[in-house]
């Protein structure tokens, strides 16, 4: 049986701390280095980017970490596996080889293409392939609006590029886990019905690919983790059976435990089948035990077949849009938002019914009898958007610049003077048969050879774990925030929200699992009252998982929240006060 591979990540998105790389492979032993740079997000950013400047659709700043830790790579045998090459893998692989050439090295560069399918989503709906929104079964329409398509691809191809001798694999979009799932499988000789194993490496990979998080970073209970002003990066030790130890260089700041974990597995996920091209991990099996201080062993985890159909994210140009805020202070807030709104109106050359959405809300941030300037402020927020910039640029921020003398008592804006609309992108999912998406891979200097995207068949039974059977606790309850007994991680999942609630003790997860229906989080999270809201039982990790459907409207681009990627979500949650059994909260 094959030692463990220990894959360390150091990035969790495109931007994240620069020195990452090299305090991973100088602060300790590895034997793989990766992290994920793709968000649905980042892949409009790189194809608005592509459209201005041709060969640079890719994470520039992976080739920055690259040009710091290449030779030190090199001498030690780490591998380096990185989803940075976005909408260009060829560009970034080329970007490396000319940092190699610089520095004297001479390391075997692969990159894995295949992904992005802009170019052919004509022919794929003249053969009939239903490119339909997967949620709203919305139909594609005219597929010339997009500027990106790409398949989420799975591990293979990166298994492929390191048996031929890679030292750095560059892909374009692979699912988040594919690049800690790819190494694993390569080292223990996986093959592609290893279900079990496979899932119990996707599982590892979600956990370290948001780099921090999994050490601290965006933890509820961040006052308990020690050194979070600057925590260390995570690695994931994978054994041959597929499960891991999830753990941090010794002396890094931050914290991993069963809490940081959990937090994460419950990220950005749905239903307890976790998707994905190479196989359908089950979370609804995960274990978890501490075997050392911040160390986290992730043990049991089952997998399935995955679909036979590989998801694709699709971008196009939604518009343009105009945000301004305007600060209402003191008293008789409603009425001066009253004011604020009618002056605006009264001063736009167009009217509510000639913009294609108009969002407007009062955010009460004042509090009563202010100590503070600050204190006593609240916020009116406008949102418009339309296909026509003229419409929401100059004339929108123009007409709100025109009430500065000529309306409430007290009048300023937040943020900028007038400006120009900004364009914003669209986000859409949809499905793709995977035989029509083959991996290619392709070695500098060597041939391509074409990796087959579809996974083997067959039906795998699987059970959940049952979780913790403990009573529900009975007794006095006080009124309390429910964030003080439990925890909470929130993110966006393209126009969707996710919630997922974990509970820390037995009984505090049977108090969760009776008290937080669906109905209950309606009514504590009252924005959610008109949507659909999936409500998913993870009994084993004593967590509960929220899919609210739509919250984020069309994606993170065009969400009009204050918050449009649903990262604070939780913590609204958390602070919601409720009857809490007394013996939870002593």
């Amino acid at each position: 049986m094959t030692e463990p591979i220990r894959i360390a990540n150091c990035s969790g998105f495109y931007g994240d701390r620069l020195s990452a790389a090299a305090e991973m492979v100088d602060g300790g032993p590895i034997d793989v280095l990766t992290g994920d740079w793709l968000a649905e997000l980042t892949m409009l950013i790189l194809a608005r980017t592509r459209a201005k400047h041709p060969r640079g659709g890719y994470a520039r700043t992976f080739v920055s970490q690259m040009e710091q830790v290449m030779g030190s790579c090199l001498d030690r045998g780490i591998k380096v596996v990185s989803n940075a090459g976005g909408l260009d893998p060829s560009s970034c692989a080329e970007a490396l080889s000319e940092v190699a050439d610089r520095l004297g090295l001479a390391p075997t560069i692969a990159y894995v293409e295949g992904d992005d399918l802009l170019p052919r989503l004509g022919e794929l709906v003249e053969a009939g392939i239903d490119l339909a929104h997967f949620e709203t079964g919305e139909p594609v329409g005219d597929v010339s609006r997009f500027i990106s398509a790409n398949a989420y691809l799975g591990c293979w191809g990166i298994v492929d590029a390191l048996e031929r001798g890679a030292d750095i694999v560059v892909t374009g979009r692979v699912t988040d886990a594919a690049v800690v799932c790819g190494p694993a499988a390569w080292h223990h000789g996986w093959g592609r019905d290893d279900w079990d194993a496979l899932a119990g490496a996707v599982v590892a990979g979600h956990v370290i690919e948001c780099g921090t998080q999994a050490t601290g970073g965006n933890y509820s209970f961040f006052t308990e983790v020690p050194g979070l002003v600057r925590p260390g990066f995570p690695w994931a030790e994978v054994a041959a059976d597929g499960s891991s130890v999830i753990g941090k260089h010794d002396g890094a700041g931050g914290q991993v435990s069963i809490g940081t974990v959990t937090s994460q597995l419950l990220y950005e996920i749905g239903s307890p089948a976790y998707l994905g091209p190479d196989v359908t991990a089950r979370f609804d099996t995960i274990e978890l035990s501490e075997p050392a201080p911040d160390r986290v062993r992730i043990s049991g985890t089952r997998g399935e077949p995955p679909p036979r159909t590989l998801k694709v994210a699709m971008n196009e140009l939604g518009g343009f849009r105009n945000d301004m805020t305007i600060a209402l202070t003191g008293l008789d807030i409603e009425a001066k938002a009253e004011l604020v709104e009618a002056g605006f109106w009264a001063a736009c050359p167009f009217g509510p019914d000639d913009l294609a959405s108009v969002t407007t809300s009062l955010v009460r941030t004042d509090s009563p009898d202010p100590a503070t300037n600050e204190e006593a402020v609240a916020l009116w927020r406008l949102s418009v958007k339309d296909p026509d910039e003229r419409k929401v640029g100059r004339a929108v921020s123009n007409a709100v610049i025109e009430l500065a003398l000529a309306n409430i008592p007290g009048f300023f804006a937040i943020g900028g003077g007038p400006a120009p609309g900004r364009p914003y992108g669209v986000y859409r999912p949809a499905v793709v048969p995977a035989d029509l998406v083959p991996q290619h891979v392709v070695v500098l200097g060597s041939d391509r050879t074409v990796v087959d995207s579809v996974a083997p068949g067959g039906v795998v039974d699987v059970l959940a774990a049952p979780g913790p059977d403990a009573p529900v606790p009975t007794g006095d309850t006080r009124r309390a925030p429910i964030g003080r007994v439990v925890g909470a991680r929130s993110g966006d999942k393209g126009g969707n929200a996710n919630l997922g609630v974990f509970a820390r003790s037995d009984e505090a997860w049977a108090w969760l699992d009776a008290f937080l229906t669906t109905e209950r989080l309606r009514t504590l999270l009252p924005e959610t009252a008109d949507l659909v809201v999936e409500r998913h039982r993870l009994p084993a990790l004593r967590s509960l998982n929220f899919v609210i459907v739509g919250l984020l409207q069309e994606g993170v681009a065009a969400s009009t929240r204050q918050d449009g990627q649903a990262k604070s979500l939780g913590e609204w949650l958390r602070a919601r006060v409720v009857e809490v059994p007394a013996s939870l909260l002593d």
